[in-house]
């Protein structure tokens, strides 16, 4: 049932984004009565947006158009010119390459009128294009409804950077203060949050989908979380992150400051090391040195509860050396779930450390962490041949927990990526090795990973102790003659399949297949295409997603 009279307004901003803002227009009209005006801000376009959008409001009397007379550079100002126009009160943000899905103001809206909340969130999905693929924003905040007294009540809200999954009182943001940085000030949004987090407002959380974010991967310009190429990215959420903690500690919000700092390490930090092999040396030193100036102001508090788990104990190592150094055995342990492959050091008065020359840095809260949350590494060699994909895995001992621990199976998951609930599994016994290590084999044909989709395939595992207890992992994939090498396999189905194991950006192994002539020639030649062009897209986001 829609609400009794409009009350919400939209604010949708874009720069040179013809192509999709009014089909963000429109996905904000389309959400009923309930919406009394769409203010489209148009940040100086040159590509015929303006004219797209005034259209528009010629033809529907709820959609006003601001367009600047200067590009400024970011999202913010824009942002804040929408806001400073709505007349509304309640209001939402709404970027121009994305949507809103048919009921989410409404959702929004009852549960901020129920309940009396400042403001209502909710689940944010992540749609890959051109796949459809879709990946829930912080699902486990969204899981039921809730309704906060105040943001320090359920600090994981700290983890939400977004602005745009959520509706807000707008006397709550005048009466505060609370606007976006202007000019260009890459993850604006960052700081936005955290302002209205610092405000204490009466929060409603609901579980259901209200925004759908449009990821273009192959965009010509890519969005700012997505080109991360550069050093001036990490300088700028190294920036916004800082920004962010200050605000809240500022505001005397203690623990959601603490939480901030205990986020970057498990967001931020993970998601860059885990590309570091991409960069050259000079990012890489540019990268270092930054990172230890900036980790240098946390106290020992935010270090000293749970020191091993990864992102934890990658800020350790990054502090304790001043050069680049481990940066393979970084971005494994920055892998999800992580993994701390060998070697397997001890100190000299035998505690397990890092590495021999990094004994300060202790990972002895290993021998007590419990087995189901331990990094556990496994190797997996792939090969491929005409019978189909043989499997190789290898078990790490870790600290001797393994050996006391006992394992018996692991459960071996082919799971498609872009097909929820698509999987090939098989469970397959493990047995020790001479060199303490325990290994499993099993294969897949590849005619019955093309039977149930082409594409990517990722390789997920579960292993199982003695006890009952289980602990999933993902596989780093070992190079080498004869592994991670694309083959043709003959398919009396399809002709042939065309299979390549490859390690994903964390070095988990993951396989593409395709099929038939058909399927194998456009595969090859994207794969050309896009060594020589990109496809054009829009700039205009600065949310980061930590999904390689």
């Amino acid at each position: 049932m829609h609400p009794p009279h409009p009350q919400v307004a939209v604010v949708v901003i874009g720069h040179d984004d013809a192509a999709h803002v009014t089909g963000a227009v429109r996905s904000a009209l389309g959400q009923g009565p309930a919406v009394r005006e769409v203010v489209a801000v148009d940040d100086c376009s040159s590509d015929g947006s303006t004219g797209l959008l005034d259209r528009m409001a010629a033809g529907e009397p709820r959609v006003r158009v601001i367009r600047r007379p200067v590009n400024s550079g970011g999202c913010g100002t824009p942002r804040n010119t929408g806001l400073d126009a709505v007349t509304s009160p309640y209001v939402m943000f709404l970027d121009s390459d994305d949507v809103l899905p048919p009921g989410a103001v409404d959702a929004l809206l009852a549960a901020a009128t129920s309940t009396g909340a400042q403001v209502a969130a909710g689940l944010c999905v992540r749609r890959e294009l051109p796949s459809g693929r879709e990946v829930p924003w912080e699902p486990d905040l969204y899981a039921s409804p809730a309704v906060l007294a105040r943001p320090e009540h359920r600090p994981r809200l700290v983890h939400d950077t977004l602005c745009v999954n959520k509706l807000y009182a707008t006397a709550f943001l005048r009466e505060h203060g609370i606007r976006f940085p202007d000019g260009r000030f890459p993850y604006e949004d960052f700081v936005f949050t955290a302002r209205v987090w610092a405000a204490a407002p009466r929060v409603a959380l609901v579980p259901d989908r209200v925004y759908v974010w449009h990821v273009r991967r192959s965009a010509r310009r890519l969005s700012i979380s997505l080109d991360r190429a550069g050093i001036g990215n990490w300088r700028a959420r190294t920036h916004a992150c800082r920004a962010v903690h200050d605000i809240l500690l500022g505001a005397g919000q203690k623990g959601l400051a603490r939480r901030a700092r205990a986020k970057f390490l498990d967001h931020e930090l993970r998601m860059y090391v885990r590309e570091l092999h991409l960069r050259d040396e000079d990012y890489r030193r540019a990268w270092w040195a930054h990172t230890r100036a900036f980790l240098a102001d946390y106290d020992a508090a935010d270090w000293t509860r749970d020191p091993v788990t990864p992102g934890r104990l990658i800020g350790r190592v990054v502090l304790a050396s001043p050069e680049p150094r481990d940066l393979s055995r970084l971005r494994d342990l920055a892998a999800r779930p992580a993994r701390l492959c060998p070697p397997y050091a001890r100190a000299g008065d035998g505690t397990p450390c890092w590495s021999a020359d990094l004994p300060g840095v202790t990972l002895e809260p290993l021998l007590t962490r419990p087995v189901p949350l331990l990094p556990l590494a496994v190797d997996a060699e792939a090969r491929t041949d005409a019978r189909g994909i043989r499997l190789r895995l290898r078990l790490h001992e870790l600290y001797g927990r393994m050996a006391a621990a006992g394992p018996e199976t692991v459960e071996v998951e082919w799971r498609h990526r872009d097909r929820d609930g698509v999987a090939v599994r098989r469970t397959v016994p493990l047995r020790p090795d001479a060199e303490g290590t325990w290994s499993a084999e099993t294969a897949v044909r590849p005619a019955r990973l093309a039977a149930l989709g082409t594409g990517a395939w990722d390789l997920r595992l579960r292993v199982r102790f003695r006890d009952g207890s289980d602990r999933r992992v993902t596989a780093h994939a070992l190079a080498g003659p004869g592994l991670l090498r694309r083959r043709a396999v003959p398919c009396a189905r399809y002709g042939v399949v065309l299979v390549r194991p490859y390690a994903t950006h964390s070095g988990s192994l993951a396989l593409r297949v395709a099929t038939g002539v058909r399927g194998v020639v456009p595969v090859l030649r994207g794969r050309l295409w896009r060594l020589l062009h990109r496809e054009p897209g829009r700039t205009g986001r600065r949310r980061g997603d930590g999904h390689p």
